[in-house]
């Protein structure tokens, strides 16, 4: 975060839990780095939710946590300390606006890297896929979900510029 920011208080960071492309190594953590280096943003560490959620792909191999907690499986994910400005352009490119997803919050626990040997339990938010169609993905893929977004997973996953029809939206595929 910027000395500004931390010196004025006018910002305090937000906890962000990431689960999938923008995770390290995944298709869209360019934009975390991006963050990173314009100090709007801190790598805290791996963390997963502290109850279960259902976490699935959708369409173009996109994925999303689902908001039915205590379904699915405790999802591992990377957290991230992140500025107000970092903030407005995550929730620009998780389409918050749109309908895509909403920032919820979610209590997130220490996988114990970094040496901890205590559990560190976190208040956070999530991209949660959006009510309007989260509850019919989880039935779509036959309530099963899982643990972690992996390499697997992201081989699917097909960038926005690539993505065959570009008028239609994601939300057209669920509704």
């Amino acid at each position: 975060m910027s000395e500004k920011e931390s010196e004025n208080g006018n910002s305090k960071p937000h906890l962000i839990f990431a689960y999938g492309t923008l995770k390290q190594g995944f298709p869209n953590y360019a934009l975390m780095q991006d963050l990173i280096t314009k100090n709007d943003a801190v790598f805290i560490g791996t963390f997963s939710t502290r109850q279960p959620y259902p976490l699935v792909c959708g369409p173009h191999g996109i994925p999303y946590l689902i908001n039915i907690p205590g379904s699915g499986h405790l999802v591992t994910g990377e957290l991230y300390s992140v500025s107000r400005r970092a903030l407005v352009r995550l929730d620009e490119f998780e389409g918050v606006s749109l309908g895509y997803y909403e920032r919820l919050p979610v209590m997130v626990v220490s996988d114990g890297d970094g040496g901890a040997t205590v559990e560190t339990e976190k208040e956070a938010e999530a991209y949660f896929g959006h009510r309007k169609f989260g509850e019919r993905l989880w039935k779509k893929n036959g309530e099963v979900g899982m643990r972690e977004y992996g390499e697997k997973e992201a081989g699917d996953y097909v960038r926005k510029v690539d993505r065959p029809d570009k008028r239609n939206t994601i939300l057209d595929q669920f509704l």
